[in-house]
């Protein structure tokens, strides 16, 4: 397992190949980093189109929840998969290009179909963020909303062994495939203790709307409710994430003083969660985009996972221990 390192928002938002010693001390590194990054955004553009019979299937779905939806089409994905039968770690890799690029295309395709729109086909030209925006909205992208796209993908890929991703790794080592490794991952995330709470969030900033801030921190505090989206458990003094991709947003006066307001009162920042719903308000997405572009980041970590592990050809096998009532002694 790779050691995994807490960077600061600057770190995440202005991170140049120098940041790591590698432009200097290894320009060679550095110059292969560059084709292997670049090899790899021409796969990812090269899978993104969805095969024609998931397309079908998704129009004849009837409206519902985004994640039951995109579950739904992810077991598709994995039948019609041209490497379906084949396990070896070659044909693996290939599975992980094409269920990253066209989960961000059927994300796209749900959006368009249920605001009524026709479908956008992807453009290899455009990098992973830009072309998901793209196939979204009909429109090319400005440079702030690929970069804002970029860094919420980026910060949301991986968060060492968080219930989804251990959820995938527990499934993948049963020898089970790479999709119902995602599966495992996209059913967790829906849980309002986890990915949820991005979508969660919505409600306390409708009632923030309609009464203010302050008085919706007060009714919300009445009714004995936790904040979603506000604190985190490995991060007492603020969740890092959250603050890297608000430094790349215009955060709307209402976020604002809604972030004020919980600090002030219960003392918790906000977390990656309200980051992703100020990302959805600013770029005027749907109410499904938070949770979404969640899945859409932590699949890329999903997958990288179930590569590890499914290399290692180990079955995750928890014990359990009885700890409750014993029977009474026959004497």
């Amino acid at each position: 397992m790779v050691r995994q390192q807490v960077v600061s928002k600057r770190d995440v938002a202005d991170a140049p190949p120098e940041r790591f010693g590698i432009h200097h001390k290894f320009p060679e590194v550095h110059k292969k980093s560059e084709i292997l990054w670049g090899d790899l955004q021409s796969q990812l553009a090269a899978a993104r189109p969805v095969p024609e019979p998931v397309v079908r299937f998704l129009r004849m779905l009837p409206p519902g929840d985004t994640m039951d939806l995109l579950r739904t089409l992810t077991s598709a994905l994995g039948h019609y998969d041209p490497d379906a039968s084949d396990g070896t770690p070659q044909a693996n890799y290939r599975k992980a290009i094409r269920l990253t690029a066209q989960l961000s295309s059927l994300v796209a395709a749900m959006g368009r179909i249920g605001a009524g729109n026709g479908l956008i086909q992807p453009d290899p030209v455009l990098g992973h963020a830009a072309n998901f925006l793209y196939m979204l909205t009909g429109e090319r992208p400005s440079g702030l909303a690929t970069r804002a796209f970029d860094v919420a993908l980026i910060l949301h890929a991986d968060h060492e062994l968080n219930a989804s991703t251990f959820a995938t790794r527990v499934t993948i080592s049963t020898g089970a495939s790479l999709s119902a490794g995602v599966l495992a991952g996209l059913a967790t995330l829906t849980g309002p203790l986890h990915g949820g709470a991005a979508s969660s969030v919505r409600a306390l900033i409708d009632l923030a709307n309609d009464i203010g801030p302050e008085a919706a921190v007060r009714h919300w505090l009445a009714q004995g409710r936790a904040f979603p989206a506000f604190g985190h458990p490995l991060y007492a003094d603020g969740d890092p994430r959250a603050s890297a991709l608000l430094s790349v947003l215009s955060v709307p006066p209402l976020y604002g003083e809604l972030a004020t307001c919980v600090e002030r009162t219960v003392g918790e920042r906000p977390n990656v969660d309200f980051a992703l719903a100020v990302l959805a308000a600013v770029f005027d997405l749907p109410a499904y985009a938070p949770l979404s572009l969640f899945a859409l980041g932590r699949c890329a970590g999903w997958l990288a996972h179930a590569l590890e592990q499914a290399q290692t050809g180990h079955l995750i096998r928890p014990r359990a221990r009885y700890v409750g009532l014993q029977p009474e002694s026959s004497q």
